[in-house]
């Protein structure tokens, strides 16, 4: 079978068993075409060796390809490889012990709890305005991802209990709560959701003027104008109102796997970042309550 067929076979494969998003499932076959382009003329992705994709790893390394897309790439190596085995395609994972080159974390960016106030002190009373905060207010309340705010239905909020069911990735269900103000403002918008067409957008909580569920692209464009609009210091977008929720939720509670259950992580190394970001008053509270290592540190 050509190297084609099983591409669009894994394809296939992610999209309908594993239920991976359409951006996802094209950075793999994305990767797995880069790394096809590097091998020798007329050999297939199928037939390669360990060996051989050690030295086209170590190639894409050398021209630049950061950790990260190097850590992207391996991983649809190895559920590719992993896909073939399955079939019995191939009978080992060239890719198995393959590790691309460690790489440096970047702390998530977070605004400060004053910061998020003054970008939520909408004053709007029009539908647009109403819905734009309603939507902010949700990820700053529940620590949402882009993703899972565009495809809330109006029957995900559950008012009586203050709680919000999302479909997180890999289409794993979670009940969030939901602060009072992020409620108040969504009530607010479902009151003059009618106000716009909606016949095509069934029961998506957040539609556009055109009467669809609003995209991702809008969601991002609608957040970066009221950035703009309410002076901040930062370009607003989804994630950083999701790092500011788990940032300020960490540093009140202490308790980090409460905060991977919310963000909805499945390990909680990934969540063990945002420790870091709180290291300052960390360290001023050692110093103050330590017994050898109080000093002045001014001097």
């Amino acid at each position: 079978m050509k190297q084609t067929d099983w591409q669009a076979i894994f394809s296939q494969y992610l999209t309908s068993e594993r239920q991976l998003s359409a951006y996802t499932v094209r950075n793999y076959l994305f990767e797995l075409r880069r790394v096809e382009s590097q091998l020798a003329e007329n050999q297939s992705l199928i037939s390669v060796s360990r060996e051989q994709l050690q030295s086209v790893i170590a190639g894409l390394h050398r021209k630049g390809l950061s950790p990260r897309s190097l850590s992207l790439c391996l991983s649809a190596l190895k559920q590719f490889f992993d896909f073939l085995l399955h079939e019995d395609a191939v009978k080992v994972n060239p890719a198995h012990t393959l590790s691309a080159p460690k790489q440096n974390k970047p702390l998530p960016k977070n605004m400060d709890v004053d910061a998020v106030n003054h970008l939520l002190s909408i004053d709007g009373t029009d539908p647009l305005s109403l819905r734009d905060k309603a939507m902010m207010e949700l990820f700053y309340s529940s620590g949402l991802r882009l993703a899972e705010l565009a495809s809330l239905d109006c029957a995900d909020i559950q008012f009586d209990q203050a709680e919000v069911k999302v479909m997180g990735k890999g289409s794993k269900q979670r009940i969030v709560p939901i602060g009072k103000m992020a409620l108040s403002a969504i009530k607010l918008w479902l009151s003059c959701r009618e106000q716009l067409p909606h016949a095509e957008a069934g029961d998506a909580l957040f539609i556009s003027t055109q009467g669809k569920r609003l995209s991702h692209r809008s969601i991002q464009a609608r957040m970066n104008k009221w950035g703009q609009e309410q002076a901040m210091s930062v370009k607003v977008h989804p994630h950083k109102l999701r790092h500011s929720f788990a940032t300020h939720m960490l540093e009140s509670s202490q308790d980090l796997r409460a905060v991977q259950e919310l963000l909805g992580h499945a390990n909680l190394s990934t969540t063990q970042i945002y420790t870091s970001l709180d290291f300052q008053h960390l360290a001023k509270v050692y110093d103050g309550a330590h017994p050898r290592a109080k000093k002045d540190r001014g001097k």
